[in-house]
Formats: C-alpha cells, structure tokens, sequence
C-alpha cells in the first residue's frame, strides 16, 4: 500500500508539473506572441498626439496580440528618423516629410540619409497651413514677416519646413526675419497672446485647439496666401494643394482663407511583420472604425477620413501588410506604392 501510494503521489505530482509545465509554456509563449508599438505623434496641443493616443487605446483594447502606446514628440521628421532608427515602430508625419525622408532629400535632417526602412500605412486627414498674425503687427502678407520675429515651428517639424517653403515663395528667408522662434506650438500660441512674436505658422488639421486659444486670448488674423506664390508653391512642390480655412472656423476669423494644404498620413517601420501591421490595419480602420470616427478626439477624421481615400497623397511605398488590406478592402493600389522587393 505504501509503494501504492507513493506511486500514485508520484503520478500526481508529475500530472501536475506537466499541467504546471504546459500552463507556463502557454504563457509565455503567449507573451512572447504579443507586439508592443510605440507610435510617435507630435506636441500635446496639436492633433497628431490625440490621433495617436487614440489609435493605441483601440488597439491595446482589442483582442489582438498587439498593444500600443503613444508618445509626444518633435512631429513629423522626429517620428521619420526614429522610425529608422528603431525607437519608434509606427509614427504620424506629413506626407512630405515622408517623402523627404524616403527619399533623403528636403530636409536638412535627411540629407545624405535615406531611412530606407520607412513605409506608409494609410493617409489620414488634410492639414492646413495656417499663417497666425497679431492684428497690431502690420502683417497682411507673408512678404510682411521680414524684420519680425515669428515662430517657424518646433525643431525639425515638418511645420518648419512648411514655413521655409511658403516664405521663400515670396523671397523670404529665416535670415530676414528678426527672430525665428522655435519651440512647441502651445509655447507659441502664449508667446502670440503676450506680444513677444508677431506671427507663427502651424501646419495643423481644421479646429486645432492651439490655434482655437490663440484666436479666443489674442487680437489675431489669419493670413491668405497670394495666388501668385500660390501657383509657385505648386510648381516646386506637387505636394502642396490649395485648400480653403472656412470663415468661422476660429473665433473672429469671419472671412474663408486660401492656404496650402498636405495630408497627415502613419509610416511605420518595415522591420514590422506583414502579419501584425495587417492585423493593425484591420482592427483600426474596419473592425473598430466606428470607435476610430467616435472616440478619437480629431474632429477632422470624421469629416475627412474614409479607407477608400486612404492612398491619396501617398508619398511612399506601403508595408506588405497595408497593401494586404487595402486590396482586400478592394481598394486598387498603384504599382509605384507597392514595396520594393
């Protein structure tokens, strides 16, 4: 009975350490299975950083292996240079700076250096060039910034490059302005509000709440840009489209605004599998769109934002697993966006 009974304890025991040892190697397997992405936006004011938060909240609340957090950064060529460097898996951006940054040229920060790891995801919404003017500066065109200071955007934004190209459309440098202010937007906004710079540029999706503050706490115009450097504009750059700011759509800007416009798209790394970003596309923008156009607080998604629309303005080839769901999703995707092989 002893040895019986030692027997059947030994049985037990090894029963147990192989439903122990299965239980354990499930987990971590499990573990192991599930990708975490760090999605890069841009300051907390502007829309890339709700966009982004938003995203990874869907995400990490679905039943996919694939969480996600996002992180406020420096914006558009920040997220392209920590995409190939590998601190960022995925990142909002401009879609020229995309292109800038796939390409190496544009901007100084890509020059010489290729990220030739990034890959579009899907387009997103129009930004908006806005040109903010205190009503006191004596600022009716963009040729009146020289001998002001003015903010050009955070460093290495694609708002900065945005303001470079828009000013030398109409013969201004950086060098002839009184100061080119650098920073974050909402810094600015209170730097505009208090008098110490006369202007800034933000390129930004309709009813920023940066540029909502600045029209409610300063005497504030928004400036149109010329038809002529219009037309320029689009010459150098086939990126830029000329796009209409409504009247009304920040307070005491009654009259509609001709600007320029590029669109905020997701790039992501291509060292992702086709798999998880397939599964990424999927969850967000057809099982959970519905959640993406509710809960994700960028009012312009909705206004703007459609699967069908998604390769417009497409300035790079797409990740393997985009492509899978834009063609299942029966969107055709051109030959020049498929991924090199």
């Amino acid at each position: 009975m002893i040895m019986r009974f030692s027997f059947g304890k030994r049985l037990i025991v090894t029963s147990l350490g192989v439903v122990l040892g299965t239980v354990l190697t499930t987990g971590v397997a499990s573990a192991q299975s599930t990708t975490f992405l760090t999605i890069g936006s841009g300051s907390t004011s502007g829309l890339y950083y709700p966009t982004a938060v938003g995203i990874a909240k869907i995400l990490s609340e679905a039943d996919v292996d694939l969480r996600a957090n996002a992180r406020s950064t420096g914006a558009s060529v920040f997220n392209a240079n920590a995409i190939g460097e590998g601190s960022l898996q995925m990142g909002m951006m401009q879609n020229n700076i995309a292109y800038y940054a796939y390409n190496g040229t544009g901007v100084e920060a890509f020059k010489d250096k290729k990220i030739d790891n990034l890959r579009g995801l899907i387009g997103l919404y129009p930004e908006a060039i806005h040109i903010l003017a205190r009503e006191d500066a004596d600022i009716d065109s963009v040729a009146d910034l020289a001998g002001k200071r003015v903010y050009v955007g955070d460093v290495g934004s694609g708002t900065e490059q945005d303001a470079m190209n828009i000013m030398a459309a109409f013969g201004v440098t950086f060098d002839d302005l009184k100061a080119d202010v650098r920073g974050s937007s909402g810094d600015a906004v209170g730097l505009l509000r208090d008098d110490k710079i006369a202007a800034m540029f933000y390129t930004v999706g309709l009813g920023s709440s940066a540029i909502v503050e600045a029209a409610q706490t300063a005497p504030v115009t928004v400036i149109s840009i010329d038809q002529k450097p219009l037309k320029q504009l689009q010459e150098d750059y086939d990126f830029y489209t000329p796009f209409t700011i409504p009247g009304e759509t920040y307070p005491g800007v009654d009259d509609d605004v001709q600007t320029v416009t590029l669109k905020a798209m997701l790039g992501a790394s291509a060292e992702l599998s086709e798999d998880d970003v397939y599964t990424f596309m999927n969850t967000v923008f057809n099982e959970k769109l519905d959640t993406f156009y509710s809960d994700i607080q960028n009012p312009n998604l909705k206004k703007f934002f459609t699967v069908e629309a998604g390769l417009e303005g497409m300035s790079i080839p797409l990740h393997p697993g985009a492509v899978t769901f834009f063609e299942e999703q029966g969107v055709d995707v051109p030959d020049e966006l498929k991924p090199p092989m």
